[in-house]
């Protein structure tokens, strides 16, 4: 079964009632149940792992709520409950125990005993022991020969090496790398390791060394404090590496566990360059990574490659107080392109990406096309494309990997065109092993038109065109954070391209969000080492308030908040900031009211790092300026030297005079002579959240399937269609239910398999999943399997 739904059950009481002989009717107790969170299918007998958080508090939670809890009373409050659980389901398989920065343990049991588990007391939540990848979107290995330390042009971009030469080298300043492990005896890393390396939470040992064919944690531990042929961020950091996926990647309950002897091994920076598509702050990594940063160890995490939408950041970077970083590009030449066939031509071939600029130029003039369909393996077989332009579609896998099969039969360029199932363009995807033109979907259909009719000689005419600035990169995960509201990334740094260490001596060129958070981390061991004093919430501050905005070069306009968060990191700014503003951005949450106005209130902190007195001033604009929204604070705000003091101010919103959806906006701080700009962000009505964000079919029984969808807001109308799948959405085959006021979080039914009295074949399909709520409609694809 391929089940791509991410539902939350929230269980607060189960009850029932029933009508006894006689008609009346008879309450049974209900039982407390814990909340129940996640992908699981709790009417199966499948064995499932989950995560649990108990009652009673972590060692670090309690510490921040004045309480006291020791180690030993965890395990005797965490006994009871397995002991209980074991009790109640003679198969639950405990496997790993928490207690410092998250109470609980992971237990593998069947799902339909999921419930059980939820009604033992102690039990605060269960949680999906969900899957996690390292966030990367293409990766390519730079031959030794290729190799120059010039390629590193990312760190010197955000300020590193004017860093180092003021002393900031991150000496001192330990950071936990939780990835896939690290090659600790690479020349450029070997100086940041000591006796104790960290651990393998796949293997379970004390050698963190990166598994056979893994990578990732390398590249990202050379952009934290490589000291080689190559630089990172911080190249006199230490570094800790903790290995919690494999070559499938890795689960929460590894990951937690990474996160909890991160801390208490003494990290002051972690990196989790890893992620899910899960748009929710309360699951129990991104909790662990709460209490890590109340613990004083600066958690900065990747915000995913599920962009370029709204609402598309998973956890952890929907942690709240971690250091969420979405992925920029840096500058880079653009060039115009003119294509044509005989005397055809194609108006929106454009260039997609191309290795290098001599490269692409070496395209221009004229040369044979081989279509080679999707360009998978087999899509070659008896085509010759050596030295020719292979034409590929888009759809089934990765650009980088259609592209790298082109060249590995030959190819030298590749006109790629888009699919007609393709809801969103082709985007610009740097660093492509050969010279790309892309092609939009009218174009695809005549360029194959052309080619049929025997037109397969393609000329090409490209030219530099201009120098494109910063820009956020197209995949990378957009906010906001749903149930918080909050603006997701944090902040953003350099992901596209990115060149660093890679296992057995080498290095390599990555992109991803991956690649952006060690940014943020080294970045975090600079402004350690020159403030050891500084909290969490100070570091998180400086990055956010001295960031620089990046502009959209589409627009000619500054990308929301919820694209790049306050900005792009700037190393230097951030050190030499006299004013911290924390927290870094705000989120007024949602305004509901049909009618009249609706005030709420907000604060934050201003510190004045400075010798002398200084006097703030602000002013708050929201973007558009809606005339519904008016926010009031204090006029000038004397703060003296080396002190704090916090602001308040009012937001009121008159729901009446605006469109639901949500606003951004920006409280812009003054000392005088520099300005701080803090992002913020209000929701009216329902906010535009997706109305269905995953839909799921597997079999009930033999003749029976279990269809569904998740509804985070419920829908007024409901409705379920079957299409073929031939790489993308094929014809329709019929509907398969539609139903009315269906509740949120989940809906389900069963199918008996059979579409208007015909039974439907095994085999993979499209479920279209229509939605009305709220006045909003929307209409979802998703690839489902029918057993």
């Amino acid at each position: 079964m391929l089940n791509l739904l991410a539902l939350v059950l929230i269980f607060s009481t189960f009850g029932f009632s029933v009508n006894a002989n006689g008609g009346t009717q008879t309450q049974v107790t209900e039982l407390p149940l814990a909340e129940v969170f996640g992908e699981l299918e709790l009417s199966s007998k499948r064995p499932t792992s989950v995560i649990v958080e108990l009652e009673a508090e972590s060692i670090v939670e309690a510490k921040h709520v004045g309480k006291n809890q020791t180690k030993a009373s965890l395990k005797s409050e965490r006994g009871k409950v397995i002991s209980e659980l074991k009790k109640a389901v003679k198969t639950a398989d405990v496997n790993r125990e928490y207690d410092y920065v998250f109470s609980g343990f992971s237990v593998e049991l069947p799902a339909n005993e999921i419930i059980k588990l939820a009604a033992i007391p102690g039990v605060k939540a269960v949680y999906p022991n969900v899957h996690y990848t390292a966030d990367v979107v293409s990766a390519k290995e730079v031959t030794a020969e290729a190799f120059s330390p010039a390629m590193l042009k990312s760190a010197p971009f955000i300020g590193a090496n004017e860093a180092w030469e003021t002393g900031f080298t991150g000496e001192g300043v330990t950071v936990a790398v939780i990835d896939t492990g690290v090659d600790y005896t690479h020349s450029d890393l070997a100086h940041a390791f000591g006796d104790y390396k960290g651990y393998d939470f796949v293997d379970d040992d004390n050698d963190p060394q990166e598994g056979a064919g893994q990578y990732h944690g390398t590249h990202v531990s050379g952009t934290v404090a490589a000291n080689g042929s190559i630089k990172g961020v911080a190249p006199e950091a230490r570094l800790l590496g903790y290995r919690v996926l494999g070559p499938n990647g890795g689960s929460t309950e590894d990951v937690v566990a990474g996160i909890e002897l991160a801390v208490q091994d003494g990290a002051d920076v972690m990196n989790l360059s890893l992620g899910n598509t899960l748009n929710n702050p309360d699951w129990a990594t991104s909790i662990a990574l709460d209490w890590a940063m109340a613990e004083g160890v600066v958690a900065v995490t990747s915000n995913g490659n599920a962009g370029p939408n709204n609402w598309t950041v998973g956890s952890p970077g929907t942690s709240r107080e971690a250091i969420s970083v979405g992925a920029t590009q840096l500058p880079y030449d653009s060039y115009s392109s003119v294509l044509t066939t005989g005397d055809v031509g194609y108006a929106s071939a454009s260039v997609m990406g191309y290795p290098s600029p001599e490269k692409l130029l070496e395209l221009n003039g004229s040369n044979e096309l081989v279509d080679v369909g999707l360009a998978a393996e087999a899509d070659f077989e008896g085509k010759d494309v050596a030295g020719k332009i292979a034409l590929i579609s888009r759809g089934g896998f990765a650009f980088v990997d259609k592209v790298a099969n082109a060249k590995a039969k030959g190819a030298v360029g590749v006109v790629l065109y888009n699919n007609p199932g393709a809801t969103a363009d082709i985007p610009v995807v740097p660093g492509l092993a050969l010279p790309t033109i892309k092609l939009s979907i009218a174009d695809g259909q005549k360029i194959l038109s052309e080619y049929d009719a025997g037109n397969t000689v393609a000329t090409f005419a490209v030219e530099f065109d201009k120098v494109v600035g910063e820009s956020m990169a197209s995949f990378s995960s957009r906010g906001p954070v749903t149930f918080t509201w909050m603006i997701k990334p944090d902040v953003s740094a350099p992901g596209v391209d990115i060149v660093s260490t890679f296992p057995g001596e080498g290095y390599a060129s990555l992109q991803g969000t991956s690649m952006a958070a060690p940014h943020v981390a080294g970045a975090a061991a600079l402004l350690l080492q020159k403030n050891p004093n500084w909290g969490t919430e100070d570091v998180k501050a400086a990055l956010m308030n001295t960031a620089a905005d990046v502009i959209d070069p589409t627009k000619n306009e500054v990308y929301a908040h919820n694209s790049q968060g306050a900005g792009s990191i700037r190393v230097v700014d951030a050190l030499n900031t006299n004013t911290l503003v924390a927290p870094g951005s705000h989120s007024f949450g949602k305004f509901v009211k049909d009618s009249g106005k609706q005030v709420e209130k907000q604060s934050f902190e201003i510190k004045n790092l400075s010798n002398k007195r200084k006097t703030y001033s602000f002013d708050v604009v929201f973007a558009g300026d809606p005339a519904g929204i008016k926010v009031s604070t204090s006029n000038n705000l004397k703060v003296n030297a080396g002190k704090s003091q916090q602001v308040n101010f009012n937001v009121q919103v008159d729901t009446s005079k605006l469109e639901p959806g949500y606003y951004e906006g920006t409280i812009v701080v003054s000392d005088g002579t520099q300005t701080f700009d803090v992002p913020t962000i209000l929701f009216v009505g329902e906010p535009d959240y997706p109305r269905v964000t995953g839909a799921f079919m597997g079999k009930q029984d033999e003749v029976q399937y279990y269809v569904g969808s998740y509804l985070p807001g419920g829908a007024e109308v409901l409705e379920y269609y079957l299409f073929e799948f031939n790489g993308g959405i094929g014809p329709i085959i019929g509907a398969l239910g539609t139903f009315e006021n269906a509740p949120a979080p989940f809906h389900e039914f069963l199918w008996d398999g059979s579409v208007n009295g015909e039974d439907i074949a095994p085999g993979d399909y499209v479920l279209g999943v229509y939605v009305e709520q709220a006045g909003v409609t929307e209409y979802k694809a998703y690839l489902v399997t029918k057993e």
